[in-house]
């Protein structure tokens, strides 16, 4: 291990009981991980299979299973569980389906099924209260709190209503045999609790278990990952408390003290040198998260020289902000001849981009903006999926209707009323209820025709996805229901090519995937509902600008890093103050900082536009525990003469709209 610092080995050899890796931002956290790993099967003897890694996302998981199968061989690397705490989730879940009694091919129900399930029950179109609604019900599954207990704690009225929707929003996904993504984790702990000899049987399964970004663990998750230790409490927990951000979607920083309080011999190692950041920008965000109360103390350094001051620049207005924030990146570039990619502009709120993009699409700047729609939310994609589904499980009844109506094959609305009608008589699923004989009684023959050439199709398909290679059963299902003519029937010539592009792309990669990991049809769509974006692996990174809120950048870096909006309202957002959540929002603060590499320009407003009103703002309260000595303040009567770079910038932009200008 000769490329590994003292407390990085000593975190990697230490086996001796329950250990929490307290790691800095930048300080080699995912070497440590995945050296680990490696640690116990060539040193330790541990057959990789014994081993469990989790972390929050499919990214961070394909990256960790690159990274050991460059340090094992790579048929041990693919023996590994290295999965997203979801993943491992439907693992277990599919495996002891009929301890919850469920049937291992369930449906996995994403936040607009589920939305769809709810608004049903509470007979509203009030999307907003429904958002509501939705919201509560996942954070009761996030803290383990079942409909009963929930009954008794709700206190506003939207929780009543949450309150007395929950059994039913229950019971309308178990007769769909369908589960929501909080399940995936609440069902296995539940599971786990009430059954101590299946937690057993997977406490043997896993040996070792490493955990990536603890810091960002729900309740729920707390009592799987604790329940899944068992009483040989053999883990390695790596987070860093001053980068917990996702409270507001239940993750609990406190689970780092909980740890310490119910594992005694828990071990705590401390990951302090930053291998990222120069010392000015450390400086700086140490002491900004300084104000915050500490439950481990932890100092970050580094070894990469003090680099340039952290520049802190006043605008008059958040137009102005965009235009100063894109005239500097560009003199930058200029000056250096550096990559674009090299240059992330992050703020607190999507909202605050739409300037910044219209300012870099001026100047021809290319750029890149973070948490666009997934391409598994394109409508295409999901009329698709919904056939897919249905092959996986025929009680899906929300992926019933979608695929029995995209295309449309002669099924209406009356005959779709009538069988629903029948099917909750009978207390059947659709699917099932259209194969009984009875529903002749029901239906005419005209809607009888249509509907049992849908089933029958339904099943030769499910048939053909059984036996045929992915791509090949998918290329059957896409012409059997002429998706392509549905497309151009109903769009414009252009808009109808690019999504029947989207559907092709979406085809040859479930077909290579299918081929790599040697499943059919079946076995991947049971898996797809985890992928939350299509994997592109090997792709270049495009050279542009990064756009991002600041909770999307966490986990990346950038050598040059524009931190704008950093005002009272923003950074802290009203909502937290109000709440008294500041010290999260500084958190975020001290995660944007610490995404800089080389340079950190952080940017505020003296007024700011906000639905055709000018209002006053104020600098946000984390512009003064930045510290002076490390500091430049810039902008009102601080503001310097132009710099060699900002002139030839301004230079070389007024050629680009002279050149563009002759052309046209």
């Amino acid at each position: 291990m000769p490329q590994l610092n003292v407390r990085q080995r000593e975190a990697i050899q230490y086996l001796d009981g329950p250990l929490l890796v307290l790691a800095g931002a930048g300080s080699g956290k995912t070497r440590v991980i995945t050296r680990k790993i490696a640690y116990l099967v060539q040193e330790c003897g541990l057959a990789p299979r014994q081993i469990a890694a989790i972390t929050f996302t499919n990214k961070a998981a394909r990256e960790m299973q690159t990274r050991v199968g460059k340090l094992i061989s790579r048929q041990a690397a693919e023996s590994l569980q290295v999965s997203t705490f979801h993943a491992l989730g439907v693992r277990i879940l599919r495996e002891e389906a009929a301890a919850i009694g469920y049937k291992p091919r369930f449906s996995i129900f994403d936040a607009t099924d589920a939305f769809a399930v709810i608004a049903d029950l509470a007979g509203s179109v009030d999307k907003i209260r429904l958002r509501q609604i939705q919201g509560i019900l996942s954070n009761w599954k996030n803290t383990r709190t079942l409909p009963e207990e929930a009954a008794r704690r709700a206190a506003s009225e939207t929780e009543k209503l949450a309150a007395r929707l929950y059994p039913a929003y229950e019971a309308t996904l178990k007769s769909y045999q369908a589960l929501d993504f909080d399940d995936l984790i609440l069902r296995p702990a539940m599971l786990f609790m009430e059954n101590p000899e299946i937690a057993e049987k997977w406490q043997n399964r896993f040996r070792y278990l490493l955990i990536d970004e603890y810091q960002d663990t729900n309740a729920c998750q707390y009592s799987l990952l604790k329940l899944l230790a068992g009483v040989r409490a053999q883990f390695t927990a790596v987070g860093d408390d001053n980068q917990s951000i996702y409270g507001w979607r239940g993750a609990d920083v406190a689970n780092m003290e909980r740890l310490a309080e119910e594992f005694p011999r828990l071990e705590i190692i401390k990951l302090e040198q930053n291998y990222r950041s120069t010392l000015r920008i450390l400086s700086a965000a140490n002491n900004v998260i300084a104000h915050n109360v500490k439950r481990f103390e932890k100092n970050l350094w580094s070894e990469l020289g003090h680099g340039e001051p952290v520049s802190v620049t006043v605008c008059p207005d958040n137009e102005r902000e965009a235009e100063r924030v894109v005239m500097r990146l560009q003199a930058h570039h200029l000056a250096h001849q550096g990559k674009w990619s090299d240059y992330a502009i992050l703020y607190r709120s999507n909202h605050l981009a739409r300037l910044f993009e219209q300012q870099l699409r001026d100047r021809r700047i290319p750029y890149v903006l973070s948490g666009g729609q997934s391409f598994f939310d394109k409508a295409e994609i999901k009329d698709v999926l919904a056939w897919l589904r249905l092959l996986a499980n025929p009680d899906d009844d929300p992926a019933f209707i979608r695929a029995a109506t995209a295309p449309r094959r002669g099924i209406g609305a009356n005959t779709l009323q009538a069988l629903g009608n029948y099917a909750g008589m009978r207390h059947l699923s659709l699917f099932h209820a259209a194969r009984e004989s009875g529903l002749c009684q029901h239906l005419s023959p005209r809607q009888l025709a249509p509907l049992s050439a849908f089933c029958q199709f339904v099943e030769r398909m499910d048939e053909r996805a059984q036996q045929t290679e992915a791509g090949a059963a998918l290329g059957e299902l896409l012409s059997g229901i002429d998706y392509e003519a549905h497309l151009h029937a109903h769009e414009e010539a252009r808009i109808a090519q690019e999504r029947w592009a989207n559907v092709c792309e979406f085809a040859q990669w479930l077909g290579q995937k299918g081929i790599a990991e040697d499943r059919n049809l079946i076995d991947l769509v049971q898996r797809i509902a985890l992928i939350g974006l299509i994997d592109k692996e090997g792709g270049a990174t495009p050279d542009a600008v990064q756009l991002s809120t600041l909770h999307a950048a966490k986990g990346l870096e950038y050598p040059h890093v524009f931190l704008v909006g950093v005002e009272e309202g923003i950074l802290p957002h009203r909502e937290a103050v109000e709440s008294g959540k500041v010290e999260e929002e500084r958190r975020l603060m001290y995660v944007g900082m610490t995404r800089a590499r080389q340079s950190l320009a952080i940017f505020y407003c003296e007024r700011r536009k906000q639905n055709r009103q000018w209002l006053s703002v104020k600098p946000s309260r984390f512009i003064g525990e930045l510290g002076s000595g490390n500091i430049r303040f810039m902008g009102g009567k601080n503001q310097p003469l132009p710099d060699k770079a900002t002139r030839l910038a301004r230079l070389a932009a007024l050629k680009s709209m002279l050149t563009s200008s002759d052309t046209a």
